[in-house]
C-alpha cells in the first residue's frame, strides 16, 4: 500500500504531567491520519507512544510499530498496529524506523527519545541522510535542552549550521507540514549502512 508520506515519531512511553503533552501527541496522530499518512514509531502502547499511534489509526492513517522483544511487555507492544515488527535489538529497531520514514519528529519524552533524536540529527550532519528532523516544543519542554546546545555553539563545539538542521516549532500542524514538504519518499534513502 502506497502512502503519501511517512513520519517517524520519537516520544515518551509515559504521558508526562501536563495534559498538553497528551494533546500534542493526539494532534500529531490526527494530522498524520487525516492526510492518509504513515506513522513509524517504537511500537509501544504506553504513554505518548500509544496515544500518537491510536490517534493516527482512528484518523485513517497507517501505523508501523517496531519494538525489541525485550520491551514487548515493558512498553506493552501495540498489537493493533498496521504492521508490528518485533526485533531482537535496539539497533535493528532504530534502523527499520529510519528506513521506513521520510522525516523524523521528536515529541516530549525521556532519555530514549533524546537518544533517538540525537542519533538521526548526527546522521544528518554527517551526511548519512538528508531527511528533515523536527522537534515539537510543547509547553517549552525542549527550551532548556536547546539553550544548552546553544552553549555548545558558543563554546566552539558546535556550529549554527548544525542547529539549523533541526526545525523547532510549537505548532504541530505547521511543523508536520514543513517536514512533509521537505521529505523524500521513504524508499529513496537506504540507511542500512549506518
Amino acid at each position: 500500500m502506497s502512502v503519501p508520506f511517512s513520519i517517524c515519531v520519537y516520544c515518551g512511553s509515559r504521558r508526562g504531567v501536563e495534559d498538553r503533552f497528551v494533546e500534542a501527541a493526539q494532534a500529531v496522530g490526527r494530522w498524520i491520519g487525516e492526510r492518509g499518512g504513515q506513522l513509524v514509531y517504537g511500537g509501544g502502547n504506553a504513554g505518548l507512544m500509544g496515544i500518537v499511534a491510536d490517534a493516527t489509526l482512528q484518523s485513517g492513517g497507517t501505523v508501523i510499530g517496531v519494538i525489541p522483544r525485550t520491551l514487548v511487555d515493558k512498553e506493552f507492544a501495540k498489537r493493533d498496529c498496521t504492521e508490528l515488527h518485533i526485533v531482537e535489538t535496539m539497533h535493528e529497531r532504530k534502523r527499520i524506523m529510519a528506513d521506513r520514514a521520510g522525516a523524523f519528529l521528536a515529541l516530549a519524552g525521556g532519555i530514549g527519545t533524546f537518544e533517538e533524536l540525537f542519533e538521526v540529527w548526527t546522521w544528518r550532519q554527517l551526511g548519512y541522510h538528508d531527511k528533515p528532523v523536527g522537534i515539537l516544543d510543547t509547553a517549552g519542554y525542549y527550551q532548556p535542552l536547546l539553550a544548552f546546545l546553544q552553549s555548545g555553539v558558543r563554546a566552539g563545539f558546535m556550529n549554527d549550521w548544525q542547529m539549523d538542521l533541526v526545525r523547532v516549532d510549537t505548532d504541530p500542524g505547521a511543523l508536520l507540514a514543513h517536514l512533509v514538504a521537505e521529505a523524500k519518499p521513504p524508499a529513496a534513502q537506504d540507511l542500512s549502512q549506518i
